[in-house]
């Protein structure tokens, strides 16, 4: 079970990261010593041998398996949406989360192919959050909260966790995220989004710099939890939560594209190491995607120029996780198979 926070202070947080648990040696020995007896050539299956490794390492057991995969996805809506930012408008957010609950987005088929279960967690939709050009997008308490929510929801997540998300406008708070964190201009950070055409994006651009100049985070170097409270959102807070939680719950965690990123970079940010239990699913083509993994020391799986969100490329790499996890459990040995060794 996810430990229980107080919601009172963002000291609750940084005690959880102060005391994230490791990834277990000795399974993680155990992976590799196998791996030298299966019938092929040292290193011959490149990725998926290091893949195979880190699921061991971090569900604490050998072999491992990948019989439980959930996807889950946080909505919120945003008020920077309103200054135009995104060619849909707010209304889509809803209107997707009911098109998730009914079968019909391209995560319920993604799901269906991998066998993942789908959570879809909808975080107060009726209530924007303000628009961060002109206020903090949530109170302390109401950070804490969220992302004390975001670590509840993932409670019993299955044996690895992909993590997702819906929002108009997040992007936009995803590239100010970015900014704040690792300074550099806003308009390294912002890309089109969902189709942003050349108005849009110059609006969304002005809104990153807007939002990072009114809250003063211009630099980098300020505090990640005030950063995403001032010019984060809901969904982004529970992702952080649950890709917490996940850790300490010693679950797996593949992490979608942008938005996702930005939600784990607050992490990465407050204390090293406290993604080695996440993986990139993929490398979207949101312009800033990029640059954030390699800040993040994060090599994505997948390279198909996606940027749908609704943890779709996070679903799609599950296929990969698992093909690693069968290929070293099922393989024969050279002893088993009578096939001789290297010499």
């Amino acid at each position: 079970m996810p430990p229980v926070l107080s919601g009172s202070a963002f000291e609750d947080i940084r005690a959880v990261l102060r005391n994230l648990p490791a990834a277990d040696r000795d399974a993680a020995e155990q992976t590799r010593l196998r791996d030298a007896q299966l019938t092929k050539p040292a290193g011959s299956l490149g990725r998926l041998e290091e893949i195979v490794e880190w699921l061991s390492a971090w569900q604490g057991r050998h072999p491992p398996t990948v019989l439980q995969p959930q996807v889950a996805i946080f909505a919120a809506n945003h008020g920077v949406a309103q200054r135009g930012v995104s060619a849909f408008p707010p209304s889509v957010t809803q209107q997707m989360v009911e098109n998730f609950a009914a079968g019909g987005a391209a995560i319920n088929q993604l799901c269906q192919v991998t066998g993942a279960g789908l959570k879809i967690f909808d975080l107060a939709l009726d209530m924007p959050t303000p628009d961060i050009c002109e206020a903090a997008a949530m109170s302390e308490k109401d950070c804490v909260a969220t992302i004390a929510f975001g670590m509840e929801a993932v409670a019993g997540g299955g044996d690895l966790l992909c993590i997702g998300e819906m929002g108009i406008g997040n992007t936009t708070v995803a590239s100010a995220i970015c900014h704040a964190l690792f300074g550099g201009n806003a308009e390294e950070w912002v890309g089109q989004g969902t189709g942003a055409d050349a108005q849009i994006l110059s609006r969304k651009k002005e809104a990153v710099r807007c939002a990072v100049a009114f809250h003063g985070l211009q630099g980098g170097g300020a505090d990640p939890l005030d950063i995403l409270r001032r010019v984060g959102g809901r969904e982004i807070a529970a992702m952080a939560g649950a890709i917490l939680a996940a850790r300490v719950q010693r679950i797996p965690v593949l992490l979608d594209g942008f938005v996702a990123g930005a939600a784990a970079a607050v992490l990465h940010c407050l204390q090293p190491g406290a993604l080695d239990h996440c993986l990139a699913a993929h490398v979207s083509a949101e312009s800033a995607h990029g640059r954030l993994l390699q800040l993040l020391g994060k090599v994505p799986l997948l390279d198909l120029g996606m940027r749908l969100g609704e943890g779709s490329g996070a679903a799609l790499a599950i296929s990969i996780v698992r093909a690693a996890a069968e290929v070293h459990g099922g393989m024969a040995t050279f002893a088993q198979a009578g096939v001789s060794g290297r010499v």
